[in-house]
């Protein structure tokens, strides 16, 4: 291979490499297969990886109409799920005096129970849809989430308005960790070379609503208060169960008799012998019946499978069950650890994320306090530089990673690696880290506002939105049938991080000031981010690794 990527000599087929395009001429062909039987785009040229089956039922092969509305509902879900998050950032030094506590235990109870949650949420919840499907997790927290936001708004104390907020986290888990394997299961089929852009919008979504929350709940909590906020963000919760209830089938779905070009030569072999051995199975069948010995009713092709009706689609629970062990499958996420690839999007991904989280808790008490002496909606509004920015970075990042994918395959022969999502980390470390070192060095010299605001946030939410999508898009593509366990771990430790950085971040702050406290995030922003590098070079060698010593294997 080549383009600084070191070659594995243990496997045949290394999982997540895979053929994209032909070229018009013989390719690098990792897995033996006669790729003039596979399935391809549209325009004949990109070979799809995963291969759909031939069933109608397949999600692969749902139309695109059907597709893009599964898109605008989780984007729509997942952008009221960010917003739920910090929506009273912008009010909580006036909220701590309303309850008479201090801004540091109001803090710690709002917004840290809610993430604590969250973590807890991630991987209980990830379980249950391993073992049920998605479409009935989605269902239930969507509407726990919506009664949640109404007992809020109807809570009398600070512990009620807590015990909501913590139950509320728990049900914002599975939007936050469920949706990338839903991606995989859906837009699978645009495959490799178009999936970046699904999760840019997955990103944009549970970005784009912590951004907008704090300028909207801003203005609507000192025009008339914080229960008004959580009216509304109740309502927003029962269009967003409209939108999964009709918009969002179950996408779990057992393929057999397919090829898997990007996940192992062992799988692409046993599943090509399991195609040979059902068709010599009908042949045996056949003449078994011909000499009048009993046989069982044989199981119809996948191309001749039934499309589900719209009622059976409608159905809150389609009936799939895995039959796994649900304990060992709460637990299973944490084995994924192992794996190279999850353990540097941990890094990554906690650390990209948390400090959001930071910023949004800190926003009150730098612009509530001279020279700024910002009302709750000015705070607010400080945010709408973030939504642009992560407006822009979606615009960018989709296209950008897709358009560099497809380059580097065609320089490497054709070939797909999981690792050219990766050079777009260059652009995290750029404007992510410069963003930190305005935001510090402008909040420290009392510059105008402008510069804090649209130089500092702009850059890192712009940085953050770039490098999240590549953290997904790779690894998505390093494990594809292990996604939800992998996003699973990595949302679990990310919360609890952004726990901690909840507890002593606002102290932090008033001890050291902006300036020392995000100029050592932008230090450990830059610090983590050089992972990337060997990454990179041996995340091939990384991925036999893994896929040899069977740590994401199949259950």
């Amino acid at each position: 291979m080549g383009l600084g990527i070191l070659e594995d000599n243990q496997l045949e087929h290394v999982p997540g490499t895979a053929p994209l395009n032909e070229l018009g001429r013989e390719i690098y062909n990792p897995s033996g297969v006669d790729l003039t039987i596979l399935k391809h785009d549209p325009t004949g040229q990109i070979v799809l990886v995963p291969q759909p089956s031939d069933s109608p039922n397949d999600p692969y092969n749902w139309p695109r109409w059907k597709k893009e509305r599964f898109t605008i509902a989780f984007a729509f879900s997942c952008g009221a799920v960010g917003a739920v998050g910090p929506l009273l950032s912008p009010a909580f030094v006036e909220l701590a005096a309303e309850f008479n506590i201090t801004l540091s235990a109001f803090i710690q109870g709002v917004q840290g129970g809610v993430i604590v949650a969250i973590a807890f949420g991630s991987l209980i919840c990830n379980a249950l849809a391993v073992k049920y499907g998605k479409r009935p997790v989605y269902l239930i927290t969507t509407v726990g989430l919506m009664v949640t936001c109404f007992w809020c708004a109807a809570a009398k104390s600070f512990g009620s308005l807590v015990a909501a907020r913590v139950i509320q986290g728990f049900c914002m888990g599975p939007l936050e960790a469920l949706i990338p394997a839903s991606i995989a299961d859906v837009w699978a089929s645009c495959f490799v070379h178009e999936r970046g852009y699904r999760s840019a919008i997955f990103n944009l979504g549970v970005l784009g609503g912590i951004n907008l929350a704090a300028p909207i709940t801003g203005g609507i909590i000192q025009a008339s208060s914080y229960k008004v906020a959580f009216y509304a963000m109740g309502g927003a919760f029962g269009l967003a169960l409209i939108m999964i209830f009709f918009w969002m089938p179950e996408t779990a779905y057992v393929r057999t008799g397919v090829v898997n070009l990007d996940t192992g030569s062992n799988n692409l072999m046993t599943e090509l012998t399991m195609t040979h051995k059902i068709g010599a199975s009908h042949l045996e069948k056949e003449e078994k019946a011909a000499s009048g010995q009993p046989t069982q009713p044989p199981t119809p092709p996948a191309s001749d499978e039934e499309p589900h009706s719209f009622a059976k689609e409608m159905l809150p629970y389609s009936g799939y069950v895995n039959h796994v062990s649900f304990l060992n499958t709460v637990f299973r996420p944490f084995v994924m650890l192992a794996s190279p690839a999850v353990l540097w999007a941990t890094l990554l991904f906690t650390t990209c994320i948390s400090w959001l989280v930071g910023i949004s808790i800190t926003l009150s008490q730098i612009f509530s306090a001279p020279p700024y002496n910002f009302s709750v909606t000015a705070v607010g509004l400080t945010n709408l530089s973030s939504f642009v920015a992560s407006l822009l970075g979606t615009a960018i990042s989709g296209p950008l990673i897709d358009g560099v994918v497809r380059r580097m395959s065609l320089r490497n022969g054709g070939t797909f690696e999981p690792e050219f999502r990766l050079p777009i980390m260059v652009t995290y470390l750029l404007f992510t880290a410069t963003g930190f070192f305005a935001w510090g060095q402008a909040s420290y010299a009392l510059d105008p506002w402008e510069v804090p605001v649209i130089v500092g946030l702009g850059f890192v939410n712009f940085g953050v939105q770039l490098g999240t999508t590549g953290i997904v898009s790779y690894v998505v593509d390093c494990h594809r049938e292990k996604a939800g366990e992998a996003f699973a771990v990595m949302n679990f430790i990310k919360n609890l991080f952004a726990f901690g950085l909840v507890n002593y971040l606002n102290n932090w702050l008033a001890t050291q000031g902006t300036r020392n406290v995000f100029f050592t995030i932008g230090g450990i922003t830059i610090g983590v981010s050089l992972f990337t590098i060997p990454m990179y070079i041996y995340g091939k060698r990384a991925r036999s690794w893994v896929y040899r010593h069977g740590i994401a294997g199949k259950d």
